[in-house]
C-alpha cells in the first residue's frame, strides 16, 4: 500500500530496510511480541500496511506495523503545528525614530505604528536622533518620549522613565502589555 518514502522524513527504515534478524511488534489488530523479521514483514504485507522501525536501539527494536504514509503526513502537521506555534511565541523588534523637533502629525503618525507593533506583540524601540547641536536640547528628547510612553500607556509599558542615551540617540524600549494580543 504506501510503500514509497517521503525524502524529508525517513529517518525510520521501513520493510526490508530493517537490519536487525528479530524485532518487537507492536501495533493494532496484532499480537504484540518478538517476531523474525521475514514474520513480521509477512504479518505486515497481510494487513497491506508497513513495517516501521520506530525505535532501533532497544534489542531488538521496536518496529510498528502501520500505514507509513499517512504516519509521514502526519509527521509532516505536527512539524508544521510545532513551527507555527514557535512564530506566534516570538518576539521580533521594531524600531520607531523621531527628531527631536518632530511636528504633531508625523508623532501621530509614528505613534499610531508603534500602537500597531505593540498591539502584534512586538518589541518597539522608540529613540530621538539628535543631529549637530541639536543634542544641547535633551529636553525636547525627554518630553517626546515621555508624551509617546503616555500615547500608548494602555497597549505597552516602557521599560523604564530613565532615558538612555547612547552617543546620538535617545533610546526608550516599549513592551506589549501580557493581556494584549
Amino acid at each position: 500500500m504506501g510503500k514509497q518514502q517521503s525524502k524529508k522524513f525517513n529517518t525510520e527504515r521501513i520493510n526490508n530496510q530493517i537490519r536487525a534478524r528479530e524485532v518487537r511488534l507492536v501495533g493494532d489488530n496484532i499480537e504484540p511480541g518478538v517476531y523474525t523479521l521475514t514474520e513480521a514483514i509477512q504479518i505486515a504485507d497481510d494487513l497491506d500496511l508497513d513495517l516501521v522501525e520506530i525505535n532501533g536501539n532497544p534489542n531488538p527494536p521496536i518496529v510498528k506495523i502501520i500505514d507509513y504514509g499517512k504516519y509521514v503526513y502526519a509527521k509532516k502537521l505536527k512539524a508544521k503545528e510545532q513551527k507555527k506555534k514557535q512564530k506566534e511565541t516570538k518576539q521580533s523588534l521594531k524600531e520607531v525614530r523621531f527628531g527631536p523637533n518632530t511636528d504633531e502629525h508625523d508623532f501621530n503618525f509614528k505613534a499610531k505604528h508603534a500602537r500597531n507593533f505593540l498591539e502584534n506583540g512586538d518589541l518597539v524601540k522608540t529613540f530621538v536622533f539628535f543631529k549637530g547641536r541639536e543634542i544641547t536640547f535633551k529636553e525636547k528628547g525627554e518630553l517626546l518620549l515621555t508624551k509617546l510612553a503616555d500615547e500608548l500607556q494602555d497597549v505597552g509599558l516602557p521599560d523604564s522613565l530613565d532615558f538612555k542615551l547612547e552617543g546620538k540617540k535617545m533610546i526608550m524600549m516599549l513592551r506589549p502589555l501580557k493581556n494584549k494580543k
